[in-house]
C-alpha cells in the first residue's frame, strides 16, 4: 500500500525510498513511452519504494570545458512521463524542473499547467547550471512565483556536497532554501562520503543554533560499471576520490565493487549523522541505460534501504 508521500517527507522519524529516472527522448510514441514506463515499474514490482523521481535533463556543456562522455539527447516532458508513472503505479512521483529557460509569466503559465494537466504536486526545482548564457528566471525568483501561485505544492530542493567542500556554505544554502519554501533537499549521487558528513555536520549545528528543525535529506547513490560511466560522473561534477577510482576499475566486476563501496559509503554517514538527529532518505539511479548498471541499481536499493531501515530501527530503541 503506497503511503502518502507528503506524510512520509514530513515524518522524521520513518526513511524515504525512491528510484530516480529520466524520460524517454523527445519524438518517442505515447505507446512506445507507456512500454518503457511498465518496463521500469516491471523491474521495480519487487521492490518497496515510495516513489519515482523523473529528472529534467538538460544540456549542461556551459558548466565544463569537457566534451560529454554520453551525448545530450532532449527528452520527454518529465511532467508527462511522472503523470504517467504515477498512474500506473499508484505512487507519487517528484518531477525535475530546470527554470532558467523561461520567464516568469512563462514559469506561472507552466506550474498552473503542471498542477491541473498532470497532476503534479512535488517538485524540484533546479537553477542555470552555469552563470553564462541567458538566465531568464533566476533559482530565487522561481521559488517566489511558487509562492505567489498559492498552488499546493511540496517544493523541494539540490544539495551538493562538492559545492559544500570547496565553498563551504552549502548548509547555509539550505538553511535560505527552506525559507524559501524547500522541504526537503535531494542530493547528487555520493561517492565521497567525508564531503556528505561535514555538509550534513554542519546543516544539523546550524539548524540546531538556530532553533530549527532539519529538511529531509534523500541521499542519491548509483552504482557503476565501467571508465565510460565513472567518466560521465566525473562530467556531471560527481566527486570520486583518485583511490574509489582505481578500486573501482581494477575490480574483477567493477560493478560489484561499486556497489561495495555505496553500501560502505553509506554506513559511514549513518555512523556519523544519524546522531545528529537528521531526517534522512534514498534515491537510487542509474545514470546509463545499460542493463547491466540498472540491475545493479536495483541491488543498491535493496541493500541500501535494508541499511537505512536497520539503523533507524536501531535509533528508536536509544
Amino acid at each position: 500500500m503506497n503511503r502518502n508521500l507528503s506524510h512520509t517527507l514530513n515524518d522524521p522519524q520513518q526513511g524515504v525510498y525512491f528510484i530516480g529516472t529520466t524520460p524517454p527522448r523527445a519524438g518517442t510514441e505515447d505507446d512506445k513511452m507507456a512500454e518503457i514506463a511498465e518496463k521500469l515499474l516491471g523491474r521495480l514490482s519487487s521492490l518497496e519504494y515510495d516513489g519515482v523521481i523523473v529528472y529534467d535533463i538538460q544540456d549542461e556543456s556551459s558548466r565544463i570545458d569537457q566534451p560529454r562522455p554520453f551525448p545530450f539527447m532532449e527528452t520527454r516532458d518529465p511532467r508527462e512521463y511522472a503523470y504517467l508513472l504515477s498512474r500506473l503505479s499508484g505512487r507519487d512521483t517528484i518531477t525535475y524542473k530546470s527554470v532558467a529557460q523561461r520567464d516568469r509569466h512563462s514559469f506561472e503559465a507552466w506550474l498552473q499547467e503542471t498542477h491541473e494537466k498532470f497532476s503534479q504536486q512535488h517538485l524540484v526545482l533546479v537553477g542555470a547550471p552555469s552563470s553564462e548564457g541567458q538566465i531568464q528566471l533566476s533559482l530565487q525568483d522561481a521559488y517566489e512565483a511558487l509562492r505567489d501561485s498559492k498552488l499546493p505544492f511540496n517544493l523541494g530542493g539540490v544539495t551538493i556536497a562538492e559545492r559544500h567542500a570547496v565553498k563551504g556554505n552549502e548548509h547555509l544554502r539550505l538553511m535560505q532554501k527552506g525559507t524559501q519554501g524547500c522541504s526537503f533537499f535531494v542530493s547528487q549521487a555520493v561517492y565521497n562520503p567525508q564531503a556528505t558528513i561535514d555538509l550534513l555536520t554542519s546543516y544539523a549545528r546550524e539548524c540546531r543554533a538556530r532553533g530549527e528543525s532539519p529538511k529531509r535529506i534523500i541521499l542519491t547513490f548509483t552504482p557503476c560499471g565501467s571508465q565510460k560511466t565513472l567518466e560521465f560522473m566525473n562530467w556531471l561534477g560527481i566527486s570520486v576520490p583518485e583511490a574509489t577510482r582505481w578500486r573501482i576499475l581494477d575490480a574483477p566486476s567493477p560493478l560489484s565493487e561499486s556497489i561495495r563501496i555505496c553500501q560502505n559509503s553509506l554506513e559511514q554517514i549513518l555512523e556519523a549523522c544519524l546522531p545528529l538527529g537528521l531526517p534522512l532518505g534514498l534515491n537510487i539511479e542509474s545514470l546509463t541505460n545499460r542493463k547491466e548498471e540498472i540491475d545493479a541499481s536495483i541491488a543498491l536499493f535493496r541493500l541500501l534501504k535494508a541499511r537505512l531501515e536497520l539503523s533507524l530501527a536501531e535509533r528508536a530503541l536509544v
